[in-house]
């Protein structure tokens, strides 16, 4: 008898000991972050229209970077504008086309993700996008939208080997529904409060009587600190923080956080918004060192609050959210930023690169372990 309860007990622990060596999102193991639900991907796709795409440069032993980009309706952006806003929580960083989101209150060509030298090409390739695209034969200005972390400890950022064709092949292959996460595109060769870091993305659903609107959001990690997870004090467990004498913890870094909603929502009401996904930062183990480039840039695809290039209507009328429901969304925000970030971490994988350097990913197993131990 001792010994059938012994099988029956291996058997039972067996796929959790698996578990505990596979990669996965923070959800497939158990662990619910917030109180509120999260869309059918889970992901900045659950807003409608918003699609990803990814292009991912792995070569020899020293290339290690990429581009993501965040394509928000499926229609010509230039002509048809959304509501955007920025928000700078440290300025340590090239955050191309901002100042004029930031001046007019929108956003008029897709979102690219890359590496910090590589944001110039990016932004270049963004340009002979939105030319080339139909009706926009008569432009003569473009603001594009391009940011950037710095990869430069796992890759030879000074090879600048991100081309304008890579950023293209990325839009064309952008989609909705599950978007890759880890070391894939502007993530691959990120770092992440003493981890490897990657991309990550997360979204929340409101309930009805709160509205029902989505809030997705996506990062680009490579930023450090102590990490937490859901409240417990993971990075220190593991001995792995910002102070802890390690000899791979790069504080310094960047962060970029992208955020969709379809809620009806202006450009000051998106800036209130965008502002709060810091504090997911902070939730996280982040506390935006001096070197850290912190960045959020947030845009509403509501219909009704489309931004038409050559208005006929002198005075425009468009959906605006009362500030009086808007906290919940605030929330919301908070929440996705942090399971985006978790999910940039848990996706990530183990990566050598540049001159031979060695990230590893978040343990796994002893992390569940951890968490465990704290009640998550």
């Amino acid at each position: 008898m001792h010994r059938i309860w012994f099988l029956l007990s291996i058997l039972l622990v067996f796929p959790f000991l698996l578990m505990g060596q596979e990669r996965g999102r923070i959800r497939d193991f158990g662990i619910q972050p917030g109180i509120l639900n999260p869309g059918k991907w889970n992901a900045i796709t659950d807003v409608k229209g918003v699609k990803v795409g990814h292009k991912t440069l792995i070569g020899g032993d020293s290339i290690r970077t990429g581009v993501t980009v965040i394509v928000p309706h499926k229609g010509n952006l230039f002509q048809e504008k959304i509501p955007a806003a920025v928000c700078v929580g440290n300025g340590f960083g090239k955050a191309l086309g901002f100042t004029q989101v930031e001046e007019l209150g929108n956003l008029e060509t897709p979102i690219v993700l890359t590496n910090t030298l590589s944001v110039f090409k990016a932004a270049e390739a963004l340009v002979t996008y939105t030319l080339a695209l139909p009706g926009n034969k008569g432009v003569r200005s473009v603001n594009p939208v391009a940011g950037e972390t710095n990869d430069g400890w796992l890759n030879d950022i000074r090879g600048r080997y991100v081309q304008e064709s890579d950023v293209l092949e990325a839009l064309t292959v952008a989609t909705s529904g599950p978007v890759e996460e880890g070391n894939v595109g502007a993530g691959t060769g990120t770092l992440c409060l003493g981890f490897k870091g990657g991309i990550g993305t997360s979204s929340r659903v409101l309930p009805g009587d709160k509205g029902g609107f989505t809030v997705g959001v996506l990062v680009q990690t490579n930023f450090g600190g102590i990490l937490t997870i859901d409240g417990a004090p993971v990075g220190e467990e593991l001995k792995n923080h910002y102070m802890a004498q390690q000899v791979n913890h790069k504080v310094d870094g960047s962060c970029m956080v992208v955020i969709a909603t379809d809620a009806p929502l202006s450009a000051r009401s998106l800036e209130r918004l965008a502002r709060r996904s810091f504090l997911a930062l902070g939730r996280v183990g982040s506390f935006m060192s001096n070197g850290s480039g912190d960045y959020a840039i947030a845009f509403s695809t509501n219909p009704q609050c489309r931004i038409t290039y050559e208005p006929e209507q002198r005075v425009k009328n468009r959906a605006d959210l009362g500030n009086e429901f808007i906290s919940p969304l605030f929330l919301a925000v908070v929440e996705a930023t942090e399971e985006a970030i978790y999910n940039s971490l848990f996706q990530a994988e183990d990566m050598t690169g540049y001159k031979g350097r060695f990230m590893q990913a978040l343990p796994l197993e002893r992390t569940l372990e951890i968490l465990d131990i704290f009640g998550r």
